[in-house]
C-alpha cells in the first residue's frame, strides 16, 4: 500500500485561499483524469468540501507523488503552486489513512463532530467510481472510512461535542438567544437545493419559521425540496421560486442562507441592499464600516476630525463630519473601510491617499507598502478581502440575517457594512468554531481510529501477500498433478481406488508441509513492515512474478461491479 494525501483545510490555509482553491465537480472529474494519467499514480479520488480539498492517490514513488498531485492540485485550482505550497499538508500510508478516518468521524471539522461529512466522503467515493479513478485500495479505503464514522457517531457521544455546520451558523446569527425563539415567526429564504441548502431549510422548518421559500436554477429540486418541508408536520408554509426572483424574495426574508456550487457572488451588496431599502422604505447605502465608540484617550490616536472638503476621499468613505482613519484606508480599521473594493475602485482611492498632504498620513511609506500589497491581493481576489474583527461585529436591530456556507462564498463580504444587516458566513464560523469546547466523548473517538488504522493496515498488508500464497499453492497443485501423471504413466494398470488414495496422499502431504509456512507468512505479513515478506517467499520458492501478477489481475476481474456493489454495500456509492 502506498496511500498519499495531498490537500488543504480550514486548519492549514486561510479562508481566503480555500475560497479561491475551490472545485467546481467538473473541475473535480478533470483533475481526476489528469492524477490518473499522471505517471506516480495508479489510483485517485477527491474530497472537496466547503472547507477542505483533498487528493488520494496510490502512489509508486513517495516524493514524485507530491511532487506531481501538488502540481495538480495548484493547476486545477488555479492558485499558484508558489502560494500554495505553504498551506499543503501531506500524509502517508497509515498516517493518511489515519487522517481520513479522523476527518470521517468529524475530529477534523471545522465544527468538531459534524456528520454531513459522511455524506461527502460517500460522494467523493462514487465520483471516484463512476470516473472509474478508484480502484481495490481507494475503494476499501473510503468504504471502511464511512463504517468507522458511522461507528463513531453510534458507538460515542461525538455528536454531542459539535453539530452541523447549519445549526452553529444559525447559533452565530441568534447571539444570544436560542435558535428556537430567534426563528419563531420568521420568513426565510434558502438559494440552493442541495445537501446543505436542504439541511439549512429542514433546521429553519424545525426551529418555527413561518415560511420556507426556494429559490434554485433547477427549479423541480426546489418544488421537490419545498413538497418535502411542506410534508414535515412542522407547520411552516414551504414555497418554490427561480433564482430570477431571489431579489424580489429577498425585500420580504428575514433570514436567508445560501449555499450554491456557483463560482460567482449570488448576492452582490447592491442586492442586499436594495432589498434593505424597499423593506424600510428608506434609501440604504453600501458605506464606510461602522466605528466603534471609543473613548477621547484611544480616539485621539488613530483617529482625526473630518478633512476639509477639497482634502475629502473622493469615494465618500471620510464619512460627513465623522470621525474617521487617518490617511484614510491603511490603517486596521482602514484596511476594513476598502475591503470589498473591486481592482478600479482602490486604484482610484490610491490615487487620492498618494497625492494627500503629509499631514493627513501617519507613515507615508507604511501606506505605500500597504497599498502595494493590497493591490496584489486585488489582482488575485478580484477584490480586497474584507477584515471583520471583533469590533465589526454588527449591533442593534437587525433587519436581515445572511448565513453564507458557500466556497467560494455566494455572499459579498461586503454587506456587513449595510446598516441592518448581519452576516455569518465560512471564515467567521471559523474564527468562532477555533474557541468551541471539545466533549470527552472526542478521546473515545481517537482511541477508536487508531484502533480502525491499525486493523485496516493488517488487512491491506496481509492482503498484498495473499496472491503470492495462492501462487505458491497453485505451483504446488501443478507438482501433484505433473507427479500423478508421470506415475500413470510407469503404472498404467493401476487401479482407479488405489491411484485415488495415492493421489490423496500425496497432496495431503503437500499441504501439511505448506501449511504453517502461509499461515505464519500471512501474520507476519499483516505486522508494520512486513511487506518484505512476499518477496522473500517468492524467492525461496522461484515463483514466477508473471503468474503472481495474474493471480491479482484475477482478483480484480472477479471484483463487483460498482453498480452491483452498491446494491450489496450501503457504504459504496450513492445510496
Amino acid at each position: 500500500m502506498s496511500l498519499l494525501v495531498v490537500g488543504l483545510s480550514h486548519r492549514s490555509a486561510p479562508v481566503s485561499v480555500l475560497e479561491r482553491a475551490a472545485l467546481a465537480a467538473d473541475a473535480q472529474a478533470k483533475l481526476l483524469q489528469d492524477t490518473l494519467a499522471a505517471e506516480p499514480a495508479t489510483e485517485a479520488a477527491v474530497l472537496a468540501t466547503c472547507n477542505r480539498i483533498e487528493l488520494y492517490a496510490d502512489v509508486d514513488k513517495f516524493h514524485a507523488g507530491v511532487a506531481e498531485l501538488s502540481t495538480l492540485l495548484a493547476q486545477h485550482s488555479g492558485v499558484g503552486l508558489e502560494e500554495l505550497t505553504p498551506y499543503l499538508y501531506v500524509h502517508y500510508e497509515d498516517r493518511a489513512v489515519h487522517h481520513l478516518f479522523s476527518v470521517a468521524c468529524g475530529l477534523d471539522s471545522m465544527v468538531v463532530g459534524e456528520g454531513q461529512i459522511l455524506g461527502q466522503i460517500k460522494d467523493a467515493l462514487a465520483r471516484s467510481q463512476e470516473l472509474h479513478t478508484a480502484g481495490r485500495l481507494l475503494n476499501d479505503l473510503f468504504q471502511q472510512a464511512l463504517r468507522v464514522g458511522k461507528r463513531a457517531h453510534s458507538e460515542t457521544g461525538i455528536d454531542r461535542a459539535g453539530q452541523s455546520l447549519v445549526t452553529f451558523g444559525l447559533e452565530q446569527l441568534a447571539g444570544r438567544e436560542p435558535v428556537e425563539a430567534w426563528a419563531k415567526g420568521k420568513r426565510a429564504l434558502v438559494i440552493g437545493a442541495g445537501s446543505m441548502s436542504s439541511l439549512a431549510a429542514a433546521t429553519l422548518a424545525r426551529a418555527g419559521v413561518d415560511e420556507v421559500v426556494v429559490a434554485n436554477r433547477t427549479l423541480d429540486r426546489a418544488h421537490r425540496l419545498a413538497e418535502i418541508l411542506s410534508e414535515g408536520g412542522t407547520g411552516t408554509i414551504a414555497r418554490a421560486v427561480p433564482m430570477d426572483q431571489v431579489a424580489a424574495e429577498l425585500t420580504r426574508a428575514d433570514v436567508a442562507v445560501s449555499c450554491t456550487g456557483a463560482t460567482g457572488l449570488v448576492l452582490t451588496a447592491e442586492a442586499v441592499a436594495a432589498g434593505v431599502a424597499d423593506r424600510t422604505g428608506a434609501p440604504v447605502a453600501v458605506g464606510a464600516p461602522r466605528v466603534p465608540a471609543t473613548d477621547s484617550a484611544s480616539a485621539s490616536a488613530p483617529y482625526d476630525t473630518a478633512p476639509d472638503s477639497d482634502e475629502a476621499c473622493p469615494l465618500g468613505l471620510s464619512g460627513d463630519g465623522a470621525a474617521v482613519p487617518r490617511g484614510v484606508g491603511f490603517s486596521v480599521m482602514g484596511e476594513d473601510a476598502v475591503a470589498g473594493m473591486d481592482a478600479a475602485t482602490l486604484e482610484q482611492h490610491a490615487a487620492w491617499v498618494d497625492n494627500a498632504p503629509a499631514v493627513r498620513r501617519d507613515d507615508p511609506q507604511s501606506e505605500a507598502d500597504t497599498i502595494t500589497a493590497l493591490a496584489a491581493a486585488v489582482t488575485a481576489t478580484g477584490r480586497v478581502p474584507e477584515r471583520r474583527g471583533p469590533s465589526m461585529v454588527e449591533t442593534g436591530h437587525v433587519l436581515l440575517a445572511l448565513l453564507d456556507l458557500a466556497m467560494p462564498r455566494d455572499i459579498d463580504g461586503a454587506v456587513h457594512r449595510i446598516d441592518g444587516v448581519r452576516l455569518v458566513d465560512i471564515e467567521s464560523l471559523a474564527e468562532a468554531s477555533a474557541d468551541a469546547p471539545m466533549a470527552d466523548d472526542v478521546e473515545q473517538v481517537r482511541g477508536l481510529v487508531s484502533d480502525e488504522v491499525a486493523a485496516f493496515g493488517a488487512a491491506q498488508r496481509a492482503a498484498h501477500i495473499t496472491p503470492t500464497v495462492v501462487a505458491l499453492r497453485t505451483m504446488a497443485a501443478d507438482v501433484v498433478a505433473n507427479e500423478i501423471a508421470r506415475l500413470d504413466g510407469r503404472l498404467p494398470g493401476l487401479p482407479e481406488k488405489e491411484r485415488a488414495e495415492i493421489t490423496q496422499t500425496v497432496r495431503r502431504v503437500v499441504d501439511k508441509l505448506l501449511h504453517a509456512p502461509t499461515v505464519r507468512v500471512k501474520q507476519l505479513a499483516s505486522e508494520p513492515g512486513g511487506a518484505g515478506y512476499a518477496d522473500a517467499l517468492r524467492t525461496l520458492f522461484d515463483l514466477d512474478p508473471q503468474t503472481v501478477a495474474a493471480v491479482s489481475r484475477a482478483d480484480k476481474i472477479n471484483e463487483p461491479t460498482d453498480q452491483n456493489a452498491s446494491q450489496t454495500d450501503p457504504n459504496r456509492g450513492r445510496a
